[in-house]
Formats: structure tokens, sequence, C-alpha cells
């Protein structure tokens, strides 16, 4: 027995799902635009390889703002080729050097603000490590760190002793990569025990790391985050808007669910008491998260969050996890190659 209109629906039904398949986008994950020595998380995009990226981005996709993308989700008409550009953390090139370049291209971003660090004159703290551990020179050949009555030792063995050499070819490596006895590798070593930490916790760690290897160097210029005055400059205009990313940038999964929530909502309140405005957009540190850290996101009134997970965005994605992909320094036709990749 034929059903009236039983037939329509599933038509309806299938160009509902077809929409929803077709319809889909990016979100490209950047934290830097600058030139250092040394760069062993991959952040830093030179302001040469990223104007080439945007003009990759301009001619073969559709730049779009990350809200925009949000909601043309919820509709399922996310234009094609849709790309949205999220910067993470809060340095100051972002407003020296990115914007600058995002103006000239006419292109938006969205930049997620670690609110603690804003004006702090002082690195962000895997930076701080990185200028303690990985410069060349000779530490002392043990270390002992003792945090919340917990013991942590390290043997440096050839670590010990840093040369100009080592230094150089360093230039090329990613922490995580790292080989074993390595001065890098130790620097990975530590920053996986510090980065699980509470603030205060962490920052008593590198003072211990500080005073272990006899250093007293002050926070480099080139490695600063932003003050309230380079945010309230950033966020002006049209084409920028500002996110939260936390207060302290903490691995959010490793602490108490009323940290959690502390860090998400004084975040937020920070931003929109400086910006006078709304602040909908939320980061994961590290793009790390559980569904219970998912929850509290939601219930302080963001619109949407940002995992570091690359994949689509599309129609079914869920607005509190949206993925990305990070973004290196490729030059304008790696880049090319990746994004066409991505879209396809």
């Amino acid at each position: 027995m034929k059903i009236p209109g039983l037939n329509r629906l599933k038509q309806l039904n299938y160009n509902i799902q077809k929409r929803l398949v077709k319809s889909k986008g990016l979100i490209l994950m950047y934290h830097r635009i600058a030139e250092l020595d040394l760069d062993p998380w991959s952040l830093c995009v030179t302001p040469q390889h990223f104007a080439e990226q945007l003009a990759v981005i301009q001619k073969i996709a559709h730049p779009i703002s990350l809200q925009q993308l949000n909601r043309d989700r919820q509709q399922g008409t996310i234009p094609h080729r849709a790309v949205a550009i999220s910067f993470d953390d809060g340095y100051a090139d972002n407003l020296d050097r990115a914007k600058p370049i995002l103006e000239n291209y006419g292109i938006p971003a969205t930049v997620f603000v670690s609110t603690g660090y804003l004006g702090s004159q002082r690195e962000f703290w895997w930076d701080e490590l990185a200028s303690i551990l990985l410069k060349p020179g000779t530490l002392p050949p043990q270390l002992s760190l003792t945090i919340d009555n917990h013991r942590s030792e390290w043997e440096l063995g050839a670590a010990s002793d840093y040369s100009l050499l080592a230094y150089r070819q360093d230039r090329h490596c990613q922490a995580w990569a790292a080989q074993p006895g390595s001065r890098m590798f130790l620097y990975y070593s530590i920053w996986q025990v510090l980065r699980d930490l509470a603030e205060n916790d962490r920052q008593q760690a590198l003072a211990q790391v500080a005073i272990w290897a006899k250093d007293d160097s002050q926070p480099r210029s080139d490695y600063l985050p932003l003050t309230v005055a380079e945010l309230a400059a950033l966020d002006s205009g049209e084409l920028v808007e500002v996110g939260a990313h936390t207060v302290n940038h903490p691995f959010l999964p490793a602490q108490p669910l009323a940290v959690q929530q502390a860090e998400i909502d004084r975040s937020k309140l920070e931003l929109e008491r400086i910006l006078s405005r709304p602040v909908t957009s939320f980061a994961y540190p590290f793009g790390d998260r559980t569904a219970a850290t998912i929850e509290l996101v939601k219930a302080s009134g963001f619109d949407c969050a940002c995992s570091t997970q690359p994949d689509v965005v599309w129609g079914r994605s869920n607005c509190f996890d949206l993925p990305r992909f990070g973004v290196e320094n490729w030059n304008g036709r790696e880049f090319a190659e990746r994004l066409a990749m991505w879209l396809a």
C-alpha cells in the first residue's frame, strides 16, 4: 500500500542531508606572526608567509568570520570553500604584525586571549621555560622539582652541555619529536610536568627551574603578550573579534571542575569589562576538553568553542567542539596544497 507523502518526505530528508554534507568549511588555527631563532611548538608564521597564505585564501577560498561560519553552519548554508581564521593565546604580534596583513587582504579573524597574561610584562609560561633551558650553555647535571609534596627528578647527562651547534640544529626540531637525551627533550619532559599543574604550582616550579639554572634573564620583548591597550586596539574595527582562552591557559582536563569554571567564566567577564561588549567565542587551551568542560563553556554563555581536532566544519559539527586545522610556516605554494586537500 502506498502511503501519501512518504516519498516526498524521503526526498526532503535526502535533500537536507545532501545540503548538510555539501555545506562545509574550515577553521584555521594560528598563534604568532613572527620570525624567531627557535620555535619548538611550530607556533610562528613569518609575515611574508602569512601574506602569501592570505593571498591563497583570497584566491581559492571564501574567507569568513568564525561567528558567521557558526551561524551558517546552524542553517546549513556554509559558503562553498569557506575558511575562518583564528589565533590562540594573545601575543602582541597579533596586533603589530597580523592585523595589518589581515587588513591589507580584508580577511577577518578571531583572536583567543588568555586574560591573566594581559599587560603582565611576562612571557607565556612555555616560552619562559624555553628561555631558561633552550639557550647555549651548561646546566647542572641533575634537576629536582618538588611540587605539592611530589618530587620529580631529571638526570641531564649529555643534555647538560648545549652547544651553539646543537642550538642551531634545534631550529628545525619540534619539541614533541625531540631525541631522548637532548636538551630539547629535557625541555619537553619538564613542559609535560608543568602543563598539568595549577597556576600557583606552575609558577613555583618555574621559579625553581630558574634558580637551579642560575637564570635571571628578563622577559624578551618579542615574546610578550598583549597589553590592555593593545587588546582594545586589536578589537577595534570590524575585522578582528576577540574571544576567550581562559585566564591562565591551564590544561583544563587536569583541573577540578570548580577551577575550570572559574578559568572559563573569569576570562569572559574580564574581556567583556575591557572591551565593553559581549564575548561569545571560546577556545580550549591546548585544544583539550572533556564532556564536563564543554558543558561549563555552554553554561558560561558562549555561542561556540574551538578545539584543535583537525577536521571540517559542517551542519552536524558540535558548535562547542568546533575542529580546526593548525597552520605552520608554509610558503604560499605549500599552504595552497594543504588548503586544497583540507577543502576537498
